[in-house]
């Protein structure tokens, strides 16, 4: 009798799997605030700047960012943390604004281990920050907003599917 051997479909573990899960609670902010946080900025030096935005989209970084965001894709942010930390105090930055396409999966994690991070080494002056409905609910809310993502494209942000 000839044995069969079955394979199963196995999923692959999230990328976010090879990491701790994070323990702090997500404390989000809304895109009203940072649009004031932007708008406050207008004639300013850069010097002024005490938050930086972080967009996390790696593979679906498309159709625009938030103007005077920096790009660190989810994927490899955790393992970066203490570096990331010591650019952004150097830097003097009390608030930390992570976005992906929806802020519910990367920019909570990552809002999440920063958090975390923030806890460990015992900063209490700068704040780890998700950005209500990521950048997908900030393209959709109007013109002042559209007016501040850099690179803009609308079809992007007006396909269905």
């Amino acid at each position: 009798m000839a044995s069969t051997e079955v394979k199963s479909a196995t999923t692959p573990a999230p990328w976010y799997a090879a990491y701790p899960a994070a323990q702090s609670e997500v404390v989000t902010i809304s895109r009203e605030e940072v649009l004031a946080m932007l708008q406050n900025l207008d004639g300013k030096s850069e010097d002024a700047r005490d938050f930086v935005l972080v967009d996390l989209r790696r593979n679906d970084f498309e159709g625009g960012t938030i103007r005077g965001s920096i790009n660190l894709p989810a994927q490899s942010l955790y393992p970066t943390l203490p570096v990331i930390y010591g650019i952004f105090k150097a830097a003097g930055l009390k608030k930390v604004i992570w976005y992906c396409g929806s802020s519910r999966g990367r920019g909570s994690r990552a809002t999440a281990w920063f958090s975390d991070y923030l806890l460990s080494v015992g900063d209490t002056s700068m704040e780890s920050l998700a950005l209500a409905e990521g950048v997908r609910g900030w393209a959709s809310a109007g013109e002042k907003y559209v007016a501040l993502i850099d690179e803009y494209d609308e079809a992007v942000w007006t396909k269905t599917g």
